[in-house]
């Protein structure tokens, strides 16, 4: 079975004066403060938060 693809999200812009859900989307993917980057797997469902939060994050293809 293949690895499953990842991509590199980065934080840009703080989450302290967003929306309650909107907050607890970029927590749910991992991110912690400003300019914080982590890997997540390419799944529907994180592509989804990702839209949610697009006006705060940065998101890169390859994270390898």
């Amino acid at each position: 079975m293949a690895t499953p693809k990842k991509m590199r999200v980065t934080l840009f812009k703080s989450a302290v004066s967003a929306k309650g859900s909107h907050r607890a989307t970029v927590r749910g993917l991992g991110l912690k403060w400003t300019n914080h980057s982590v890997e997540v797997e390419d799944t529907p469902a994180t592509r989804g938060m990702l839209n949610k939060v697009s006006y705060m994050v940065k998101v890169t293809g390859d994270a390898s």
